[in-house]
């Protein structure tokens, strides 16, 4: 509406104008050759006008004309370059679908097209990786590289390319150029993962501190770097500056608290500092935040030389702390067995091995292995417990990128990620081994019962080894039958081998199984489906 009002406006503006031009007095006199012209002035300012009007259009027919070799090129280039988009986007499509010779033939038809455009180089790059032609891609990577638009996605191929074909040395200054060009994430990784795999954690740090002014990690991940760094800088360090490592554990505590590794360090050089007290109150606070192996460890070494029986006082110390926890059952156990207190290691393991409990772990097997060693001797009990761990579930360890290891460490030694270690249940494996029945793990075969006793021992163990596939492969006899006047079934001989016995003689019943123990062997231990004695753990 306002619109409307200006337009009624202008031309009313224009027409008072027109009126006000019309009706001043005067005349214009124009001498064309002999002729002499007198309009008036409304006229010929009309006359001017149309004249104006008329050289314009002659003059923009006469451009297009002068132009039409012009527009002719510029009709061809946007021709070629809506050809060339239009092989961009299959290819992209066909590089995304995994379509190889799609994908090549249009970064072909894209590339002749478009030239050095990037999307163009882009799409020759991904159509020579995905075809395996890694020289090509490498090429066009290079070429990327050299564009002031493609600079960075450029160095990251190369670094890439680099990678896959091992050259570390190139990868590492390729992300060199990328990190001093841009603020980028990958290329501030890279660079860490570099230096961590050759335990440079110094400069991996000032890596870290940088990514961080610069914005590319955020506080919480680069306090958790910070500090996982530190302690592999101070583990480093812990011989020939224990106090600067002891400086940097603390360090380490504040920014991850509940980083193991950090309160392990701490309290080993506490410890060698002589300041038992303040290294047993770091370690109990690393325990409360989660009971570890490591911690357990470093809690009984704290003042070398001491007793077993001041180790087991340490151990009860640190396990009331979590007393139900996994962990502190098996310090507890472990300490009361080198203290020969039998008693308190059997109830501190029941609830671990009981009926109740999941099935018992490597660790555990073999701790009560050692229980029943130490106390009992090498018994039946024993041997049990150790072919129980050969099959028993694994226990918590660090791993990191498939690798299990037995100690931390700050990276992966596989790839260098920072952090990578985490204390985890390995993987079982995809078809454990059954375990055998307890009748397979003590004891000879039955056979061997009839054999004089003060025999030779191995005479006795190949005779029943020799004898046991045939009782169990012996099919058992069968379901009586009635009473026949003269003829009677009896069972085969055990004896594959052995000659059949007359049709009508008699042959003797298979003794019942039994086993033949050493006079200390109390026996195998019951399984969780059997009854279980009494004053067994007691």
């Amino acid at each position: 509406m306002i619109r409307s009002l200006i337009y009624i406006a202008i031309l009313a503006g224009l027409a008072f104008v027109a009126t006000w031009f019309a009706d001043q007095p005067g005349d214009i006199t124009i001498h064309w050759g002999s002729q002499i012209y007198e309009p008036r002035p409304i006229v010929a300012l009309g006359i001017l006008l149309a004249a104006t009007f008329a050289l314009m259009i002659l003059w923009s027919v006469l451009r297009f004309f002068l132009r039409i070799p012009t527009l002719a090129s510029i009709a061809m280039r946007l021709r070629r370059r809506n050809k060339g988009y239009e092989a961009l986007s299959q290819g992209m499509i066909a590089a995304g679908a995994g379509d190889v010779s799609t994908a090549t033939r249009a970064a072909r038809q894209a590339e002749k097209a478009l030239g050095d455009d990037p999307l163009a180089l882009l799409l020759k790059a991904q159509a020579a990786q995905i075809s395996g032609d890694n020289v090509t891609a490498e090429t066009t990577f290079k070429r990327m590289a050299e564009l002031p638009a493609t600079r960075l996605f450029g160095l990251r191929g190369l670094y890439a390319e680099a990678r896959r074909r091992g050259d570390d040395a190139a990868a590492h200054a390729f992300a060199l150029q990328a990190h001093d060009a841009a603020a980028l994430p990958w290329a501030g990784q890279a660079i860490i993962e570099r230096h961590t795999m050759t335990d440079d954690w110094q400069s991996a740090l000032d890596i870290v501190e940088r990514s961080f002014a610069r914005k590319t990690i955020d506080r919480k991940t680069a306090d958790r770097q910070r500090a996982v760094l530190k302690v592999g800088i101070g583990m480093d360090r812990q011989d020939r500056a224990p106090d600067e490592a002891l400086q940097i554990a603390r360090e380490s505590i504040k920014l991850a608290p509940d980083l193991i590794p950090a309160y392990v360090l701490a309290g080993r050089m506490l410890a060698r500092k002589s300041d038992i007290r303040r290294a047993a109150k770091v370690i109990e606070s690393g325990w409360k935040v989660m009971p570890h192996p490591d911690l357990a460890a470093a809690y009984l070494d704290l003042r070398p030389g001491d007793s077993a029986t001041d180790r087991l006082g340490r151990a009860q110390t640190l396990s009331k702390l979590n007393p139900d926890h996994r962990e502190s059952r098996l310090l507890l156990a472990r300490a009361a067995i080198d203290a020969k207190d039998f008693t308190l290691a059997r109830a501190t393991m029941a609830p671990l091995v009981g009926d109740a409990s999941p099935r018992p772990t490597v660790r555990v097997c073999l701790l009560m292995a050692d229980l029943e060693e130490t106390e009992n001797g090498p018994t039946g009990r024993m041997r049990e417990w150790l072919a129980r761990a050969a099959r028993a579930p694994r226990d918590p360890a660090w791993v990191a990128d498939g690798i299990i290891s037995d100690t931390w460490a700050p990276a992966s030694p596989v790839t260098g990620r920072i952090d990578a270690f985490r204390w985890e249940t390995p993987a079982e494996r995809l078809h454990p081994p059954e375990e055998a029945p307890l009748s397979t793990l003590t004891g000879p075969d039955p056979a061997v019962l009839d054999a004089p006793r003060g025999g030779d021992a191995k005479l006795i163990e190949s005779t029943a080894i020799a004898t046991q596939p045939a009782m169990a492969e012996a099919p058992q006899p069968a379901a009586a039958a009635p009473p026949a006047p003269t003829v009677t079934l009896e069972a085969p001989p055990a004896d594959p081998l052995e000659t059949p016995a007359p049709f009508h003689q008699p042959t003797p019943e298979p003794k019942p199984l039994q086993f033949i123990a050493a006079p200390d062997d109390p026996g195998p231990e019951p399984m969780p489906d059997a009854p279980k004695r009494k004053g067994w753990f007691e």
